[in-house]
């Protein structure tokens, strides 16, 4: 039966898109240190003390964006932890492959969200 036949993508086709998830977990990764800095307000820039008003002014948005902050710095994490277990499907050759209907998924579709597990029939039939 030719059904049996594994589908997956290529190896050169898997060291592309491992070069991808690699630029982007480098970059998930710089984004998540100035999340976490901005936080953690490690980032003190000096000007904090030059204005006191404006820093009692701006305390009400600061503990807003550092509840957003946070947030964000949650969703960065799980995008870089996302973009790790593609790289570990890439290395077990199972990457790209729709984990509902066993097909490929789109290359195109990959490059945009590299850590994609379901192609968009089984997002829309999901949906």
């Amino acid at each position: 039966m030719a059904d049996d036949i594994k589908v997956r993508y290529s190896d050169a086709d898997l060291a592309m898109f491992k070069a991808i998830i690699l630029d982007k977990v480098e970059k998930a990764k710089k984004d998540l240190d100035l999340l976490r800095s901005a936080y953690k307000n490690d980032g003190n820039n000096g000007t904090d003390d030059t204005s006191p008003t404006f820093k009692a002014f701006e305390e009400g948005s600061e503990t807003m964006s550092k509840e957003a902050n946070t947030q964000l710095a949650i969703r960065q994490e799980k995008f870089v932890r996302d973009l790790k277990n593609a790289l570990l499907r890439i290395e077990n050759k199972t990457y790209g492959i729709c984990r509902v209907t066993g097909k490929l998924i789109n290359p195109e579709r990959l490059k945009l969200v590299p850590h994609a597990t379901l192609s968009i029939e089984a997002k829309n039939m999901q949906g």
